[in-house]
């Protein structure tokens, strides 16, 4: 059984977490080369920063991302580290953002573990801790006729890509909402959906990565493993199905090219 337990929210500049980041770039070092962020990859990272500058003004957000922690597991303890996208705390409750652009529904699913695990930490803080998952929608089929035909294209995906409504439908703790407004209970993990238009609005799109070509021409065989021990939660999709969910740097170390 794992408990939690002694959370602290740091800065990026808290001097054990920086001990802790220099140590993992350290061991990325000694690693073999790793694949070179891709151009979904960076505009992932381009979307967060557009996310967050718009959520900015809207919600009070503290500068306290990191999450320092206690997990503890056979009677041991280990300090871990994750980060949250954004986040605003005051005296009776925590709101906790996750930004994620993706081209499948299905990302969600990895994205619902995680978010309860941080939910269940945070709580230790405030007993209300509500979750957002602002979706950047880069391509996620809009209707059953659109996945039959992408299907019966020459150049099928693996495993036939799931609807957002049929995800929904599959997870009842989801709940798509079409505004921060929309009041939250402290138990769902509300999904508010952004278009790429959307975000090629908000900052222009010479300052995105958009030449996905390439990315999707790639080889369907999975890169090798990177460390579990990741600080970071990627906004883009792609991610291995075990990638930063032990104490979400990876992922982000990928973004930038580390």
């Amino acid at each position: 059984m794992v408990t939690y337990a002694r959370p602290r929210l740091l800065t990026a500049d808290d001097k054990r977490y920086r001990a802790y980041v220099d140590g993992f770039k350290l061991q990325r070092k000694n690693n073999k080369a790793i694949r070179p962020p891709r151009q979904r990859d960076l505009f992932g990272g381009e979307a967060e920063a557009a996310l967050r500058t718009w959520l900015a003004p809207q919600v009070e957000l503290d500068d306290r991302r990191i999450i320092e922690y206690e997990e503890r597991r056979n009677k041991r303890a280990f300090i871990k580290y994750r980060e949250v996208d954004a986040i605003a705390v005051d005296e009776r409750a925590i709101w906790a953002f996750e930004f994620k652009a993706s081209r499948t529904a299905s990302s969600l699913r990895r994205a619902v573990g995680q978010l309860q695990e941080t939910r269940q930490i945070l709580r230790l803080l405030r007993h209300t801790v509500r979750v957002t998952i602002m979706l950047v929608d880069t391509g996620i089929p809009a209707s059953a006729a659109e996945v039959d035909a992408l299907m019966a294209s020459d150049h099928p995906p693996p495993r036939r890509p799931e609807l957002l409504s049929e995800v929904l439908a599959a997870l009842p703790i989801l709940r798509l909402v079409d505004s921060l407004d929309a009041q939250g209970d402290g138990e769902m993990i509300d999904v508010l959906r952004f278009s790429l238009d959307d975000i090629i609005a908000l900052v222009g799109a010479e300052n995105l990565h958009l030449d996905w070509a390439a990315d999707d021409e790639e080889s369907d065989e999975e890169p090798a493993p990177r460390p579990t021990s990741s600080l970071y939660a990627s906004s883009s999709d792609d991610k291995l199905p075990n990638d930063d969910d032990d104490n979400p740097l990876a992922a982000a170390m990928r973004k930038a090219g580390l």
